[in-house]
């Protein structure tokens, strides 16, 4: 295994330099989301608006970091919650195994995931919540960036020893860097704070059109902006590198101090 470990860490560093790669997955990048190829998926049965290779990348982040809370800003249909619920599940499950204790899947979960959106929709709430991971999952609606959110996801958080924060709200720089430096602190040593559609800013503006944001105003600006100021975080290219295809090109930053 450490020979394998070894030549897999050596192919996904290799992409970071292979322009032909690059540009094909930018190539594909542009005409995929011209034709919302996000919107065309599941998890265990709600839509998750992700591509796959971020949901996979996703996969081996939680596995690795094993955090206790999962804290997203941006719920629409709720797959991402479900997502996150359900290996939260996988992980309580490994720690029972491990540790010979009562498997529990759903009710009185150790680890949780909390939701935060401004406008939950009535039926995707309902559906939300009677999905069999919803024992896991908290939601609150509002604003991510309001004073009184903030406060409550911080208190909740105070309850959990390792944390890991995704960000895919609304995408201005303004709204983005708000929820970076109301957010990002709660992240764990070792563990990620994910800035989703970072893509933005490597994309033409026409694929940004009737939205607030763009080019020069985006998730990736707002990244840029706060990461110059917090050297705690770090940006982990290698997983930028290993995916290639992803809307969060810079966008896992890993907490290192």
């Amino acid at each position: 295994m450490s020979n394998f470990e070894q030549e897999t860490a050596g192919r996904i560093a290799a992409n970071g330099s292979d322009s032909e790669l690059r540009e094909t997955a930018k190539a594909f990048m542009e005409a995929s989301l011209r034709n919302q190829y996000s919107y065309n998926f599941r998890w265990l049965g709600r839509p998750i608006i992700q591509y796959p290779q971020d949901i996979v990348g996703m996969q081996e982040l939680i596995w690795r970091v094993r955090p206790d809370l999962i804290i997203e800003t941006g719920i629409a249909r709720g797959g991402s919650l479900i997502f996150s619920a359900s290996m939260l599940a996988l992980l309580d499950m490994a720690d029972a195994i491990e540790n010979g204790d009562h498997i529990n899947i759903s009710g009185n979960a150790k680890r949780m995931v909390l939701g935060i959106d401004i406008d939950i929709r009535e039926a995707n709430r309902l559906a939300i919540e009677a999905h069999p991971m919803a024992g896991r999952i908290r939601m609150i609606q509002g604003s991510s960036i309001a004073p009184e959110v903030i406060e409550q996801v911080r208190d909740i958080a105070a309850s959990y020893k390792r944390v890991l924060v995704c960000l895919d709200s609304n995408h201005t720089h303004n709204h983005v860097l708000a929820e970076l430096e109301a957010y990002a602190s709660l992240t764990t040593v070792d563990s990620y704070c994910v800035v989703f559609d970072t893509i933005v800013e490597h994309m033409p503006d026409e694929l940004s059109a009737n939205r607030p944001w763009a080019k020069g105003d985006n998730p990736k600006t707002a990244l840029l902006d706060f990461i110059g100021r917090h050297p705690e975080f770090e940006i982990d290219k290698s997983i930028e590198n290993q995916l290639m295809i992803t809307v969060a090109p810079g966008g896992y930053l890993r907490r290192k101090a």
